[in-house]
């Protein structure tokens, strides 16, 4: 079942590599704007958090599901504990917990802009590689 999974992620990973390879960075900045464009479409401070919330787990799951499939370096995997750790610290700012104080509903429009500027800093420790199969994963599971 692992090698299936493998060979399908490395079939499609070529299947879509050439337009992805452009974006690498900037696709999952896009995955974050996308998020960005639907908080500032509700009104409603919930609705705003669970959007957030819901792309941060999803970019989790991806993350993880690249680690345990064993198809980056221990090297890439080092990169892409440090954009995790980014992540869960701005999840836990979201949610006020593990020491961070929670967003205020009034300031959530602006931390959502500042989610997609701190990943673009955050995403320089992930290969190019690495960021590309990330994608592919997200494509996967939206």
């Amino acid at each position: 079942m692992k090698t299936r999974i493998t060979l399908g992620i490395i079939v499609i990973m070529f299947v879509i590599s050439i337009p992805v390879a452009a974006g690498g960075e900037g696709e999952i900045q896009k995955y974050f704007n996308e998020a960005v464009v639907k908080v500032k479409a509700t009104e409603n401070a919930a609705v705003k958090r669970e959007i957030l919330n819901e792309s941060f787990e999803k970019m989790f799951k991806a993350i993880n599901k690249i680690q345990s499939l064993g198809l980056v370096s221990l090297e890439e995997s080092k990169g892409i504990d440090l954009f995790k750790t980014s992540l869960r610290e701005k999840q836990d700012e979201l949610k006020g917990i593990n020491g961070f104080e929670r967003v205020q509903d009034s300031q959530l429009n602006d931390f959502s802009n500042y989610v997609v500027q701190d990943m673009e800093q955050a995403f320089i420790t992930i290969s190019l590689v690495s960021a590309l199969l990330i994608i592919i994963i997200l494509i996967l599971i939206l």
